[in-house]
């Protein structure tokens, strides 16, 4: 602990000081956040660990209010001492006299919480809203936080929007000699944004480099395990769903039954996938915008079997789907999203000899019996595939101190079609295709759940889905 790098995050009140830790936290649950003035009225600390070591300690303090008076006061206080003695003092002394001053004590109580935590730290970020107008109080709370003696790095927040003021910032700081400065949106950080912070932090702080490459390196690390895992989990659902079969008798009672179940099972397995993912990357059902993805804490709004759902995402059910007519080959029927696997034409089934009955067997064997067979359909399975993408790349999109929820109609601004659906005219990708033979694959079978097949299955699928997700989100740019 005592080797651990200490940082202040300080700054005038409402930056988003303490949304900075939330997003560098990975907690949005860290202190409190409110567009009212002093919301932070203490000095909190978050520490970051790489293996069970803190390598960092990141301090919220309460925000700057009254710099200017502040700023008079330490002129009198120096000018007063300087008199007596004949010397010009340095900052660091003239902070701790106001700090053991009675007025440090009363007026400035919040501004000496930051000061005294600003001597016990290696370095500071000052953050700014790049919103607001530059004003000369601004330029009061640098000085005093200059004063302190310890690295300062500006931090530029809120840059995502397109109204700023960060020419003026930039200016107004080269003005009072902090040319090191980085951007930060602490709502919607890019992809390398905290490699970009902890970098410019590292060239200020020789010392502590490596201890700063450190933590890059496992944040890295930590990002791509999370995005391997997230994919995994989408191409389980998706082999899993694509394997569902249940074989039902052919009167209408028993089919509606049918398609009730393999609904609802659907549906939950839908559900776990999600709340995985929100899990996954430490997000919450309340932070998921039910106008935007359709979720109800953390669950779909829109039912995945609606075909109003399936058109909002441009999937269209297979031809003559809709009048109950033929939907492909093995599908002679389709009612609520699932289709009745028996053959086209049973002629057609019969004229394909060995190899059609080795595929269509259990069909066979249902049509003999007296069953059919009900499976989802390609549609259905594409509908779950783009949910899914689509929620992970607003998660790895979304800061940690997002206050308003996340919608899905914000991501088109990312470069993905937010009515486009992930398969192209529902070609499904050759792993769920062979997944549809494979009855052992689904979750609820009673086969080995460890299948080296199905293994192989979802690593290739969860390598095609990288890839359509990569070219379905285009990358933000570097930050500066």
């Amino acid at each position: 602990m005592a080797d651990s790098l200490k940082i202040s995050v300080v700054g005038h009140t409402n930056t988003g000081k303490t949304s900075l830790l939330r997003t560098l936290t990975r907690d949005a649950r860290f202190g409190e956040v409110s567009g009212r003035p002093g919301t932070t009225r203490h000095v909190e600390v978050a520490r970051l660990n790489v293996q069970g070591q803190t390598l960092l300690e990141l301090y919220d303090t309460p925000g700057i209010e009254d710099a200017i008076d502040l700023l008079d006061l330490l002129d009198q206080q120096s000018a007063q001492v300087e008199q007596r003695v004949a010397a010009r003092e340095d900052g660091p002394t003239r902070i701790e006299r106001f700090l053991q001053s009675a007025p440090a004590a009363e007026r400035f109580e919040q501004e000496a919480k930051v000061l005294r935590q600003m001597l016990r730290s290696h370095a500071a970020l000052y953050v700014i809203d790049a919103r607001d107008p530059v004003l000369s109080k601004h330029r009061d709370e640098l000085e005093i936080l200059n004063m302190c003696g310890v690295p300062l790095l500006p931090l530029l927040n809120f840059v995502a929007g397109q109204k700023t003021n960060e020419t003026e910032w930039r200016e107004m700081l080269a003005g009072l000699g902090l040319h090191a400065i980085v951007r930060f949106d602490t709502v919607a950080p890019a992809r390398d944004g905290e490699k970009t912070l902890y970098t410019k932090l590292a060239s200020l702080l020789d010392a502590h480099g490596a201890t700063l490459q450190r933590l890059i390196r496992s944040h890295e690390s930590d990002a791509q395990q999370r995005h391997t895992a997230a994919l995994d989990l989408i191409a389980t659902l998706l082999v899993e769903t694509a394997a569902l079969k249940l074989r039902i008798s052919r009167d209408e009672q028993s089919l509606q039954r049918g398609i009730e179940r393999l609904n609802k099972t659907v549906r939950e397995h839908e559900q776990s996938c999600v709340a995985q993912l929100l899990s996954l990357h430490r997000f919450y059902p309340d932070d998921i915008d039910a106008d935007g993805l359709p979720l109800v804490d953390g669950r779909w709004e829109q039912d995945l079997f609606d075909p109003y759902t399936l058109q909002n995402m441009g999937i269209q059910l297979g031809s003559g789907a809709a009048a109950g007519a033929a939907a492909g080959l093995g599908i002679d029927l389709m009612v609520g999203g699932m289709t009745l696997g028996a053959a086209a034409a049973t002629g057609a089934l019969l004229g394909g000899g060995f190899q059609t009955l080795r595929h269509y067997g259990s069909d066979l064997m249902a049509r003999v019996t007296g069953e059919k067979t009900l499976r989802v359909d390609d549609s259905i399975l594409n509908a779950l595939a783009t949910r899914q993408v689509d929620l992970l790349a607003a998660l790895e999109r979304r800061g940690h101190a997002a206050q308003q929820k996340l919608a899905l109609a914000r991501l088109s601004d990312m470069g993905g079609g937010d009515r486009e659906p992930l398969f192209v005219r529902n070609e499904l990708p050759e792993s769920l295709r062979r997944a549809r033979s494979q009855s052992g694959w689904a979750r609820d079978s009673d086969a080995v759940m460890g299948s080296s097949g199905k293994h192989q299955a979802v690593q290739q699928l969860s390598k095609n889905l990288q890839g359509l997700l990569a070219s379905r989100y285009s990358d933000e740019p570097d930050q500066r």
